[in-house]
């Protein structure tokens, strides 16, 4: 059964670390559409609704998709104050109960309240309402849902790791930050 838990949460922060990889091409895309669109706005005095949009929805997308593997890199903001003077079984609890309490009913909530909605956008293929915008609106709404799972799965190899630390199953790979 551990095994089976490690390959898990093992399969988990691999799919996390692929997903963070083709999420840092798309940071790189956004800087070439704001480069071009404020080239666009300040030498030829034009902009397109289009380029707008899309700046947003690869925004968007960046930060719900990567989410996940922000978490698998520690890389969320937390208040230290007290997390930082524990030792590794005293973070190991703190990260347990987190993930718990608030990390899996968040996520949840936010899955279950924004199935209906991007289902809706997605079955009438919900584009811009502006003229010259993206056609498919749908698709960054459906990162809402599609982030909040890949954040969801990464809060669960967390708490796994946790629960194997608090009972000296594993050592852990590094000490928490």
């Amino acid at each position: 059964m551990l095994n089976w838990l490690k390959r898990f949460s093992g399969a988990i922060d691999r799919s996390n670390e692929v997903v963070g990889r083709v999420v840092s091409w798309v940071a790189l895309l956004l800087v070439l559409v704001v480069f071009t669109d404020v080239c666009m706005r300040y030498l030829f005095k034009t902009s397109f609704v289009f380029v707008q949009e899309l700046e947003w929805h690869l925004f968007a997308f960046i930060f719900l998709v990567g989410a996940g593997y922000t978490l698998l890199h520690d890389g969320h903001v937390r208040v230290d104050i007290i997390y930082q003077r524990l030792g590794a079984r005293g973070k190991a609890w703190t990260n347990f109960l987190g993930v718990i309490f608030f990390l899996i009913p968040g996520c949840l909530l936010v899955i279950l309240t924004s199935w209906k909605f991007v289902s809706n956008s997605f079955a009438m293929l919900e584009g811009s309402p502006d003229p010259g915008g993206i056609p498919y609106r749908f698709i960054v709404k459906g990162t809402m849902t599609v982030g909040y799972v890949l954040l969801l799965l990464q809060g669960i190899s967390l708490g796994l790791k946790a629960l194997m630390q608090l009972l000296d199953v594993e050592a852990p790979d590094k000490e928490p930050r």
